[in-house]
């Protein structure tokens, strides 16, 4: 019989309504209770861990790091794990735990778009797709998923799509490992899975800001973070990693200076490159990370994680570590190079 623990966070999946809105108090045995209803689960032993009650957008990354180290224990002591959480940083948290993941063992979040009890509420039926794929032959050695909508999402590449939408998750460019509903499961992916970037028990993560790229954007938010202690930036670029002129000399300014910058899309799918002079060209040249398809949120995780394990490194032994770590993952990170188009 399949041993899991279903670690409870909070969450939509875990609130009701009240006068003054959504409110975190469903007990997680109350939730596992609801996802019996929907598929019966009798041949496996589901273990309920209390973690915290609470909602994701009040979470800190301290909190994301306690999690990590609570999914490690269940997961040297059971064969799957499955963790609800609230639907706004999951996407930050999930790729935060694949980052330590380093286990055969499956580790899957869900959580709701809808509250506990409400008419439809699509709680019960996510966190009984985790609880069949977390027990599963086929999820082994795949990492950190996200069960959602009777789909298995990746972790790595992991974007929340829609505000209120029960399909809220997808992995642009990557598709999801595999499907479950009333006809079981249907497996589709094996995900590159490299090894764990985050080693030890860490209590927080350096500082690392992302900065946003709009119409006539100056360099002000990034000479402010950097007088707020940011210890690396990411850029939320135009297109294939753009920025305008005034924040791409800032950037090669801090990046001489010994502050890492990574460089995203704020596009929302596909990946960046260094094509424009003045632009991204200028960034690749000067040793920007360009983080393949990762959204500006979880190349923060990234970039955290890299300088944490590197905390002494320049700017260039950083992004080569965050390199390799994404070549391994398939998330098509690209080597700098001084050529210009």
């Amino acid at each position: 019989m399949p041993r899991l623990i279903l670690l409870g966070t909070g969450g939509t999946i875990a609130t009701t309504d009240g006068p003054d809105g959504r409110r975190v108090g469903v007990a997680t045995g109350d939730l596992l209770a609801a996802s019996r209803d929907v598929w019966a689960d009798s041949g496996v032993d589901v273990e309920v861990r209390e973690v915290r009650r609470t909602v994701s957008f009040a979470a800190t990354v301290a909190d994301a790091l306690a999690l990590s180290a609570e999914v490690g224990a269940a997961a040297a002591d059971a064969d799957g794990v499955v963790v609800t959480h609230g639907t706004d940083t999951m996407e930050e948290v999930a790729f935060l735990l694949a980052l330590a993941h380093d286990s055969a063992v499956p580790v899957v979040m869900t959580g709701a778009q809808r509250p506990y009890g409400a008419p439809g509420a699509d709680g019960p039926r996510n966190l009984a797709a985790a609880l069949c794929w977390a027990a599963c032959d086929e999820a082994r050695h795949t990492g950190v998923a996200v069960a959602f909508d009777e789909r298995i999402w990746p972790a790595i590449g992991l974007r929340k799509t829609d505000s209120l939408a029960l399909d809220a998750f997808s992995a642009p460019g990557r598709g999801p490992l595999a499907h479950v509903d009333e006809e079981g499961i249907r497996p589709q992916a094996v995900p590159r899975l490299p090894g764990p970037l985050l080693t030890g028990a860490p209590a927080d993560l350096p500082r690392v800001d992302v900065v946003a790229q709009y119409l006539g954007a100056d360099a002000t938010a990034l000479h402010a973070v950097r007088r707020a202690g940011a210890r690396g930036i990411v850029m939320a670029g135009f297109g294939v990693g753009n920025t305008t002129p005034q924040v791409t000399e800032a950037c090669l300014e801090a990046l001489h200076e010994g502050v890492p910058i990574a460089v995203t899309s704020r596009t929302g799918a596909g990946p960046v490159v260094g094509l424009y002079a003045g632009g991204s060209s200028d960034l690749n040249a000067g040793g920007a990370l360009f983080a393949g398809d990762l959204s500006p949120w979880q190349t923060r995780m990234l970039l955290a994680a890299a300088i944490a394990a590197t905390p002494a490194a320049a700017p260039s032994a950083v992004a080569d570590r965050c390199r390799s770590w994404l070549a391994e993952a398939g998330a098509r990170a690209r080597s700098p190079s001084s050529r210009r188009r």
